[in-house]
């Protein structure tokens, strides 16, 4: 692994040298940038290696000569690498036009160290191979997400955001910490390898309490609510990074678990479904009643981790009943879809930062036109948004068949797998077509149409550091959905080296079922491609008039004439109504001569009504009670270091 701790420590390097730089803002950002892109490469090419390589390798380090750091790499752990080295790679060369803030050198110079140490958190946490190596990265990768949530702190909504965050971090951390606890009680060791000796009653106990704290990492339903705050407020290459990888550092702390208790039960499979579902479902519906770009995009985070737990649930339910086939599909197209979100949203969030760097608007109701004046961040922006919705000849179409598939197998197998497995079919269909309808409005009002504010009308796109990383993962998602046989089989070659499953014996069929339709959906695109290139030939030389896109036969058309989010949005959201309420704030139109009157809604989140009551609030009181013990007089610091230390010498 020595490659792996090497690419870490290039990382390292390229968040500290910033810090040297002084007020050289170019220095900052060159130096920063550039380290960081130079260790994630060499991360991914180990990674890569490691994922066809196969094997185990492992590594070992004394802490404080008392505890000891194990990390273990394995074809499962690097395919997770691939993900997060990948999208850190592209994060931090977007970031060097993104950070274009001269009155800040400081506080860009620590966002690259933050970021760097972000990155190499992360790493650790999918290496980690005993409780005190995976707690320590853990909390690393919590706090420098932390700090970057807060880069832009003078604003109110941003520090709110970062306690949320914090909070949740915390808790969920207790959680998994307790179930570390349970272990440690019961084994009397920090391995990883004493999971597997637990009684099954011990092992469920385990497996709910980290299925809390990691879940609250991934934003799973009802843990997810943070998600939409923290994104917004994170700088867009870092909201590309906590969505695109970092969550699911989460999946892979549930899933890896899973593979240490070495269950022979249905009931994990059970859970991470039925949270799949609840995520998927929910989370589309709320991302479709959004009208903040990023918010929007933080819940479709929600949607599709969602998707990535019904894949490894439907993995999990295979393999606990003997069909190996649907355990393979499943786990298959969770882990496949693991790296496909990784792209598009990365791609969504870093178009989204693009609009909101040119237009300094997030709302899409401000927006519109986008397509014809930023044209490279529209186009990306538009395969996103289709391989975001499942669509060939994109790459989330194929993991997502990966999916379904694996739920198909299940109503073959069994009576007593029908009703579940007939139930995540029909969630994926739900979740595709709202994922569509959300796309669509978002194309549509944002990219398309008429600007509806001087912003907009005067949107334009530079920066190449930040272009080229979106044509770049808007290049991966066509790679991918048109010829998956790659990346399919290195996300199997992943699944059987981490042990999840062994080969199936009927594989081919869906293999090629999903490669055919891909292909299909290719030759389609092909075809308009060429439709395209004749009408560009055969208009050569010719006038081309222009006129407004909903100019509906009106000789002054105005921009108010076009569908706003609201109103598109507004059938689909009356269904859903008992799980995502609306509220509406439109003064009624009276009189005469009525008076100026507007229209807004609003969806709210049924969990964080209901959940930031009994968690937030009630950890904001402790901390405001225990405020004095912060007085500033460092005497009493240094007391209370002493007294802590004279207590744990009662238990060493």
């Amino acid at each position: 692994m020595s490659q792996f701790f090497a690419a870490l420590g290039i990382i390292l390097v390229g968040g500290v040298f910033p810090l040297l730089a002084g007020r050289q803002m170019k220095v900052i950002k060159a130096t920063g940038a550039i380290g960081i892109a130079a260790g994630c490469l060499l991360g991914v090419i180990h990674a890569i290696n490691a994922v066809w390589g196969g094997g185990v390798h492992t590594a070992s380090y004394r802490y404080l000569h008392i505890f000891e750091l194990s990390f273990r790499l394995d074809g499962f752990a690097a395919f997770f690498l691939v993900a997060i080295f990948s999208i850190c790679l592209l994060a931090a060369l977007y970031s060097y036009h993104y950070m274009d803030d001269e009155d800040r050198p400081r506080r860009t110079a620590s966002h690259y160290l933050l970021f760097a140490l972000l990155t190499i958190s992360m790493a650790l946490v999918v290496t980690a191979n005993n409780m005190l190596a995976f707690a320590f990265a853990w909390e690393i990768m919590s706090l420098s997400s932390f700090f970057l949530v807060l880069y832009n702190h003078e604003e109110e909504a941003n520090r709110r955001a970062g306690l949320l965050y914090l909070v949740f971090s915390q808790v969920g951390a207790m959680f998994l910490f307790t179930a570390f606890g349970v272990v440690f009680a019961h084994t009397g060791s920090f391995s990883f390898e004493g999971f597997a000796t637990l009684p099954d009653n011990t092992k469920l106990l385990v497996f709910c309490l980290a299925f809390v704290g990691l879940g609250s990492k991934a934003g799973v339903f009802p843990l997810h609510f943070w998600l939409p705050h923290a994104h917004p407020a994170a700088p867009s290459h870092i909201s590309a990074v906590m969505s695109g990888v970092m969550i699911k550092v989460g999946v892979y702390g549930i899933v890896r678990l899973y593979l240490l208790l070495d269950f022979s039960s249905l009931v994990p499979g059970y859970i991470l479904l039925i949270a799949g579902i609840l995520s998927g479902v929910i989370g589309v519906v709320y991302a479709l009643g959004q009208h903040d770009l990023k918010r929007l995009l933080a819940y479709s985070s929600v949607e599709n981790v969602g998707i990535i737990l019904m894949g490894f649930g439907l993995g999990m339910i295979g393999a606990a009943t003997g069909h190996s086939t649907m355990a393979m599909l499943g786990f298959t197209g969770g882990l496949l879809h693991v790296l496909n979100h990784a792209l598009f949203k990365s791609l969504l969030f870093m178009g989204a930062g693009m609009v909101l760097h040119k237009t300094h608007c997030r709302r899409l109701d401000q927006l519109g036109g986008l397509l014809k004046t930023m044209k490279v961040t529209g186009t990306t922006f538009v395969i996103g948004a289709v391989a975001i919705a499942g669509l060939p000849p994109f790459n989330g179409f194929v993991s997502e068949l990966l999916v379904y598939l694996g739920a198909f197998q299940g109503l073959t197998q069994s009576r007593d797998l029908l009703l579940l497995s007939l139930l995540a079919i029909v969630s994926l269909a739900v979740i595709g077509g709202l994922a569509l309808a959300c796309f669509t409005r978002v194309l549509g009002v944002a990219f398309q149409g008429e600007p509806r504010t001087e912003a907009a009308a005067k949107a334009s796109e530079s920066g190449t550091t930040m272009l080229l990383p979106m044509i770049v993962l808007a290049g991966f998602c066509l790679v991918i959905g048109v010829t998956p046989d790659l990346f399919i089989r290195m996300a199997r070659g992943a699944v059987i080296s981490g042990g999840l499953v062994e080969a199936p014996l009927a594989w081919g069929h869906s293999w090629n079922l999903a490669n055919q339709i891909t292909r299909g959906a290719a030759i389609f695109i092909g075809l308009i491609a060429v439709l395209w290139l004749l009408r560009t030939l055969l208009y050569r030389g010719k006038t081309v008039t222009r006129a407004g896109t909903w100019g509906c036969g009106f000789t002054q058309p105005s921009p108010k004439m076009q569908y706003t989010g609201s109103s598109y949005a507004d059938d689909i959201l009356a269904f859903f109504k008992n799980i995502a309420p609306k509220r509406v704030d439109h003064p009624p139109i009276e009189g005469r001569f009525p008076a100026p009157t507007h229209y807004r809604s609003e969806v709210d989140d049924l969990a964080e009504q209901k959940i930031e009551p009994m968690v937030l609030r009630p950890v904001h009181w402790i901390f405001e009670k225990l405020r004095w013990i912060q007085h500033g007089d460092i005497h009493l610091y240094i007391g209370y270091i002493l007294l802590t230390i004279v207590v744990l010498l009662f238990f060493i």
